[in-house]
C-alpha cells in the first residue's frame, strides 16, 4: 500500500493542505492499495495560480517546440505502459489483458497524436476580406476526469490542451487517481515547465467546485454524470468560463430486420459489458424486430453466459468487477428495479457472484418497456436491455427516446441502409455494423450527454480562441 501525501504544484511536490484521507480500494480484493490527499480549496488556488502565471511563456513556445515537449511525455509515459496497465486493473478491476490496450497504449496514442498534430497545425486561419483570423490557446484549463478509463480520460483533456498551449490544473477522479500521479511523475522527470502542469487530488464537490468557481481558470473540461455536469456549468457560470462537458449516457444498438442478427447480438453484449460495462458510451439499450425478440434472446443469453468473472489479472477473466461498493449496491438496486417493473430476466441478476470483490453477475433483460428504469438511467453495470419495436419508422424513434445522446449503434443488411438510419439518430457517433472506435474521430454527446467534442484534430480546436485582427487594407488570401 502506497501513501500519497503531496500535489504536483509549480513543478514541485507539495503537501497538500488537506488533513483528511482518501482510500483506493481494489475492487476485486477489497484490498487498500493507496491513499491520497482529501484536497481543498487552497491547494486549488495555489495550483491554478501557478497555472496562470506560467501561462504566457508556455503559450508563446512555437508550435514545434511544444511538440517537442508533447513527445517528452509521450515517450516518458510508454516507458511505464505496462506499469500504467496494472495500475488501472487494479485500481478499477478491467482484465490486465483488455487495460494493456485500452487504458494504456490508448492514452498514449492520444498524447502521440496530439504531439504530431501539433507540428502541422497553423494558428493563422486565413483572411476575410480585411480581417486576418488567427487562434490563440483560450488560457489556463481546469481538467476534471472520471474513474472508468482514468488515464485515456486525461489524455483527452491535458494533452490537447497543453499542445494548443494552454497551462493546466488536473482533479483526476479520487476513485482512481494513480494514474494522475504517473503523469505528473514523467512531467517532473523531462522537467516540463514548472506550473504548465499541476495536479491536484480531491472529491468533486470541494476541489471539483474550486475549479470551476476559480478567478484564475479560464475554461472547464469535465468528464462525468449529468448531474454532476450541470453543478460545474452552474457554478462556473459565475466567471463565464468556457465549458466543455462529456456526460452520461443511455445508448440504443438499433438492429434492423436484414442484419446478421446473430453477429449483431453477440457484439452488442460485448459492448455492453466491456470493463463491467462501466463505459458512457455503452449499446445498454439493445433494439430488435418483435418478431425476431426471442431469437435474440437466446442469442444473448449464450453470450453473456460466457463472460467468465474473476480475477483481473487471471488470462480467463473477460469480466472484472465494478468500481466500488456503492457502485455495486446501486446496479444491484437497478437489477432488483428492472424485476420489479416486470422486465424478463434472461440472465444474471443479483446472484451472489464472489464473497470478495464487487463483482454484479452479467445481466440481460428482455422485453424490456420505455418508461422503466433500466431503459432510461446509466447503469454503469453489465445490464443489458433488450426492447422490441415493429418497423424502423419505430425503432429510429425508440432510439431517439432517451435524454442522453452520446453513442449508438446501427446494424443493417447494407451499409448503406444503416448510414441512412444512422443520419437519423440524435447522438455523437454511430458505429456501422460494428465498427470500432476511432480515438482521432470527434467524440461527445448532443442532449444531455453534454456539449462540445473530444479527441482528434476537434478536440484540440476546443482549447483554442479565435481572433480577427482588422486591417487598413485587404491583404491577398
Amino acid at each position: 500500500m502506497r501513501d500519497y501525501t503531496d500535489i504536483y504544484v509549480d513543478g514541485e511536490w507539495i503537501p497538500s493542505t488537506g488533513v483528511q484521507r482518501i482510500d483506493v480500494v481494489n475492487p476485486a480484493t477489497e484490498e487498500l492499495i493507496a491513499t491520497v490527499p482529501d484536497g481543498t480549496d487552497d491547494d486549488v488556488a495555489r495550483a491554478a495560480a501557478a497555472a496562470k502565471a506560467a501561462f504566457p511563456a508556455w503559450a508563446a513556445l512555437s508550435p514545434v517546440e511544444r511538440a517537442d515537449w508533447m513527445q517528452k511525455l509521450t515517450d516518458g509515459l510508454q516507458a511505464r505502459a505496462d506499469e500504467i496497465a496494472r495500475t488501472v486493473s487494479s485500481e478499477i478491476g478491467m482484465p490486465y489483458a483488455q487495460s494493456i490496450e485500452w487504458q494504456s497504449a490508448l492514452p498514449i496514442r492520444n498524447f502521440q497524436f496530439y504531439a504530431d498534430h501539433l507540428r502541422e497545425f497553423s494558428y493563422d486561419a486565413g483572411a476575410v476580406k480585411h480581417s486576418l483570423v488567427v487562434r490563440e490557446p483560450v488560457g489556463v484549463v481546469g481538467c476534471i476526469t472520471p474513474w472508468n478509463y482514468p488515464l485515456h480520460q486525461i489524455a483527452l483533456k491535458v494533452a490537447p490542451a497543453l499542445a494548443a498551449g494552454c497551462t493546466v490544473v488536473l482533479k483526476p477522479s479520487e476513485v482512481a487517481p494513480l494514474t494522475g500521479y504517473i503523469l505528473a511523475e514523467v512531467a517532473d522527470s523531462i522537467g516540463l515547465p514548472a506550473g504548465v502542469f499541476n495536479l491536484v487530488i480531491g472529491v468533486g464537490h470541494t476541489v471539483g467546485e474550486a475549479i470551476a468557481a476559480s478567478e484564475d481558470i479560464d475554461m472547464v473540461s469535465f468528464t462525468g454524470s449529468t448531474a454532476a455536469g450541470i453543478r460545474v456549468s452552474e457554478v462556473a457560470a459565475k466567471t463565464v468560463k468556457k465549458v466543455a462537458l462529456e456526460l452520461g449516457g443511455k445508448s440504443a444498438n438499433l438492429i434492423l430486420d436484414d442484419a446478421d442478427l446473430e453477429a449483431a447480438v453477440i457484439d452488442g453484449v460485448g459492448n455492453c459489458f466491456f470493463n463491467a460495462g462501466q463505459t458512457c458510451t455503452a449499446l445498454t439499450r439493445m433494439l430488435v424486430p418483435r418478431s425476431r425478440l426471442e431469437e435474440a434472446e437466446g442469442y444473448a443469453k449464450a453470450a453473456a453466459e460466457g463472460y467468465l468473472t474473476g480475477d483481473p489479472f487471471a488470462s480467463t477473466t473477460l469480466l472484472g468487477p465494478v468500481v466500488s461498493e456503492r457502485q455495486h449496491e446501486r446496479v444491484v438496486s437497478l437489477i432488483e428495479q428492472g424485476i420489479a417493473e416486470g422486465a424478463s430476466l434472461v440472465t444474471g441478476g443479483t446472484t451472489t457472484v464472489s464473497d470478495t470483490g464487487y463483482f454484479v453477475a452479467p445481466t440481460v433483460f428482455s422485453g424490456v418497456e420505455p418508461d422503466m428504469a433500466i431503459a432510461r438511467q446509466e447503469i454503469f453495470g453489465p445490464v443489458l436491455a433488450i426492447l422490441p419495436y415493429d418497423d424502423e419508422e419505430a425503432g429510429i424513434e425508440l432510439a431517439n427516446s432517451s435524454e442522453y445522446g452520446l453513442a449508438g449503434g446501427v446494424w443493417a443488411g447494407s451499409e448503406e441502409r444503416a448510414i441512412r438510419v444512422a443520419r437519423r439518430l440524435r447522438t455523437g457517433q454511430v458505429s456501422i455494423n460494428g465498427g470500432g472506435f476511432n480515438n482521432e474521430a470527434p467524440f461527445g454527446g448532443y442532449k444531455r450527454s453534454g456539449n462540445g467534442r473530444e479527441a482528434g484534430a476537434a478536440g484540440f480546436e476546443e482549447f483554442l480562441e479565435t481572433k480577427s485582427l482588422h486591417l487598413r487594407s485587404v491583404r491577398a488570401e
